[in-house]
C-alpha cells in the first residue's frame, strides 16, 4: 500500500490536481470516466466526433424522440432544438460521472448576434433544468466576440454562468472579466500554431511558448485587479505547455495529454500564483466598444485565430446536422 501511495504522489496528473482544477476536453464519455476530472468541456468538433461512435447513438436517438413533437415549428426551429438537445444529452451523460460542471456551446453561427445567443443559452439551460440539472452545474460557452461578451453580461445577471471560448488576447479577457464572466478559456496550442507558421519557427522553449505567455499574461492581469472571473487554459499541443501553466485556476486537457500526465513521474511545480501576479505592472483598462475592437484588431494572431475558430465550429455544427439527416433518415 505504501509503495502505491508513493507512486501516486509522483504522478504528474495527481500533482496537477492539487493546484489546478483539471477539466476533461472531450465528448467521449469513456475517456471522462477514465481520468475522473472535476469538470468537462465540449464543443461542436468534439460532439461531432463522439456522435459517430456506436456507443453514443442512443443519445442522438433520444434527442430525435424528445423533439419529434415540434410539428408546428419551422424547419430551422426544429433543427436548432434537435442540435441543442443532442448537446444537452451528451452533457447529461457527462454529469453522471463528474462532480462539477459541464460546458455546452451555443451555435457558433450566432457569434455576432448577442440577442440570439441569449435565446439559445436559455434553450440549453431550460433543457438541462427540465432534466433535473440546476444551472449552477452548466457553463454556457460563447465565442469571446464583442457580441458574445454582451450576451455573457446579460446571462450572468440572470444567474446563468458562462465560459467564454476562442480567446486569444488580453483585450478579450478584459472584456469578459468586466462582463463578470464566470470562466474564460484562453487558447494555448492554437496560438503556438500561428506563431510557428508565421515566424517560420519549428519550436519554442517551454517557458517561451507564445500560447503559454498569453495565458500567463491574462491570468496575471485578472488576479492583479481582483476579478472573480476564473482562467482556464485550453487547446494544448504538448504536455510542456500544461506544466508551464500549473497553478492556473483550471486547465482543460485532452484524453491523450491526460494520459501522458498520468504516466509521467517528472517534477511538477506551481508556476502561476496570485502573489506573483500582484507584482506585475499593468495599466487597469476598462474598454469601450471602439477601444475593444481596436485593441483586439491590433493583434493579428488573435484576429486570425478567432475568425478561423468560429468558421470551424460553425462547419462542425453543419457536419453534425448533415450526419444526423443522413444516418437517421430525418428531415431537419
Amino acid at each position: 500500500m505504501t509503495s502505491h501511495n508513493a507512486n501516486t504522489a509522483q504522478n504528474q496528473l495527481e500533482k496537477l490536481k492539487t493546484m489546478t482544477t483539471v477539466v476533461s476536453d472531450t465528448g467521449d464519455i469513456d475517456s471522462i470516466r477514465a481520468y475522473l476530472p472535476t469538470d468537462a468541456t465540449t464543443n461542436p468538433t468534439l460532439i461531432y466526433a463522439a456522435a459517430q461512435k456506436p456507443e453514443y447513438r442512443h443519445l442522438i436517438e433520444k434527442a430525435i424522440k424528445d423533439t419529434e413533437s415540434m410539428h408546428a415549428a419551422s424547419k430551422s426551429e426544429r433543427r436548432d432544438a434537435l442540435l441543442d438537445q443532442i448537446f444537452v444529452n451528451f452533457g447529461l451523460e457527462i454529469l453522471k460521472i463528474i462532480p462539477g460542471r459541464v460546458s455546452t456551446e451555443v451555435d457558433a453561427h450566432l457569434s455576432f448576434d448577442a440577442e440570439k445567443s441569449v435565446q439559445r443559452a436559455h434553450s440549453l439551460i431550460k433543457r438541462y433544468e427540465t432534466a433535473g440539472i440546476p444551472r449552477e452545474r452548466i457553463l454556457i460557452k460563447l465565442a469571446a466576440t464583442w457580441e458574445g461578451i454582451r450576451a455573457c453580461e446579460v446571462l450572468e445577471m440572470e444567474g446563468i454562468h458562462c465560459n467564454m471560448t476562442l480567446m486569444f488576447s488580453l483585450a478579450q479577457a478584459i472584456g469578459c472579466a468586466e462582463a463578470r464572466a464566470t470562466l474564460i478559456s484562453p487558447f494555448v496550442g492554437r496560438i503556438l500554431d500561428w506563431y510557428k507558421k508565421n515566424e517560420n519557427v519549428a519550436s519554442y522553449p517551454q517557458d517561451k511558448d507564445p500560447g503559454v505567455l498569453s495565458v500567463r499574461s491574462i491570468y496575471n492581469y485578472l488576479k492583479k485587479f481582483d476579478y472573480k472571473t476564473q482562467v482556464m487554459g485550453a487547446s494544448f499541443r504538448n504536455k510542456g505547455e500544461i506544466v508551464e501553466l500549473a497553478g492556473c485556476d483550471l486547465l482543460t486537457i485532452s484524453p491523450q495529454l491526460l494520459q501522458e500526465l498520468q504516466q509521467s513521474c517528472e517534477p511538477l511545480s506551481r508556476k502561476l500564483t496570485v502573489e506573483e501576479a500582484k507584482k506585475e505592472e499593468f495599466e487597469h483598462l476598462r474598454l469601450t466598444e471602439s477601444q475593444f475592437r481596436y485593441f483586439f484588431n491590433d493583434n493579428a494572431m488573435a484576429v486570425d485565430k478567432l475568425a478561423e475558430g468560429i468558421r470551424n465550429f460553425a462547419k462542425d455544427f453543419v457536419k453534425l446536422e448533415q450526419y444526423i439527416v443522413s444516418e437517421f433518415k430525418i428531415d431537419v
